[in-house]
């Protein structure tokens, strides 16, 4: 018999997830049966999807939800033979029996010099939501001028690194000096500290005084609604996440973007990665294949020990982490 240690959501978030949300749990699990495996954690991640979701597809009493990278370490099952890593919806938990279903082995040619850590983030679910937003969504062209917010985290770092080996002029606002720091270090032609502009539709001019072809949405609310007023005409919005809005109480209010969308005549676009899965094989090796060139640079907000899930989930929504943020065993 495996104890597995389990984060369970205890209580439905009111605002801004507390301690008390979460309760550490541990039961023992049975051995595989036939066509089972047991899987070890040994990356988890974090993500700021889970504040949301947490409402829509759980109840109180669950496993939190989530992805890692776990090792195969008992199997019944010769498509997951022992020793091998997998990419796997587990939720939080140390351990977990299962029957295969939905698990991702790792690609068989992963470079032994990287990290597995990675396939939670740039050669990943982020990678992907990236590659997918810009490729599907916004059909991003050549020469055209790319927004993008929230810039410094998991999936806005790859959106800026991907248009710029698409030959496009990126513009990205992050919340410290040190987030735009990195954005420079990343290669994006101009960055700025949304939080210490005089005025955010100033900063948006000075960097590209001609507008915006593609915004590249990540954090919604009203500074949105600002960087939708520098867009060209026939400008293109994919619309992945809106992080300043996950732990509101109240919804915000206003201003409504209508007459601006309508005037210019934008497209906006909601979408989620998961929508284009049967592409993921293939679009993984073009994401390796760059991190292998040279042209990614993939940085990691780590923090370690299993027991510190909450916390590391909490430090994302403040926007302590600088690129992708992941639990380490």
């Amino acid at each position: 018999m495996v104890q597995a240690k389990t984060w369970i959501l205890t209580k439905h978030f009111d605002g801004f997830p507390k301690d008390s949300d979460f309760e550490l749990k541990v039961e023992e699990l049975p051995a595989p049966k036939d066509g089972e495996v047991l899987l070890e954690a040994v990356f988890l991640s974090v993500d700021p999807y889970m504040r949301p979701f947490s409402r829509v597809r759980m109840n109180e009493g669950d496993v939190m939800i989530g992805t890692q990278v776990a090792k195969v370490i008992q199997s019944n099952n010769p498509a997951f033979p022992v020793g091998s890593h997998v990419v796997g919806r587990c939720g939080w938990r140390s351990h977990t029996v299962c029957d295969g279903m939905g698990l991702v082995p790792i690609m068989p040619e992963w470079p032994q010099d990287v990290s597995l850590s990675l396939a939670l983030g740039a050669i990943g679910m982020p990678g992907l939501t990236a590659l997918y937003g810009i490729e599907e969504i916004l059909g991003l062209q050549k020469g055209e001028t790319l927004l993008v917010n929230a810039a410094a985290g998991a999936v806005g770092s790859m959106v800026g690194q991907i248009a710029k080996i698409k030959g496009c002029k990126v513009v990205g606002s992050a919340g410290t000096d040190a987030k735009v720091a990195f954005l420079k270090e990343l290669g994006f032609d101009e960055a700025f500290n949304y939080k210490t502009v005089g005025s955010m539709e100033e900063a948006l001019k000075k960097a590209s005084p001609g507008g915006y072809d593609c915004f590249f949405e990540n954090v919604g609310g009203l500074s949105s609604s600002v960087a939708l007023q520098q867009m060209k005409n026939f400008g293109r919005i994919a619309v992945c996440g809106a992080i300043s809005t996950y732990n509101d109480s109240t919804p915000q209010t206003g201003p409504f973007p209508h007459l601006t969308m309508i005037f210019k005549q934008l497209k906006m676009e909601g979408f989620m990665q998961s929508r284009w899965e049967h592409k993921n094989p293939e679009s993984l090796k073009r994401l390796m294949g760059w991190l292998k060139e040279g042209k990614l640079q993939c940085r990691e907000h780590t923090t370690k020990g299993f027991e510190k899930m909450p916390a590391a989930f909490m430090g994302i929504l403040r926007g302590e982490n600088v690129g992708k943020a992941i639990v380490a065993v």
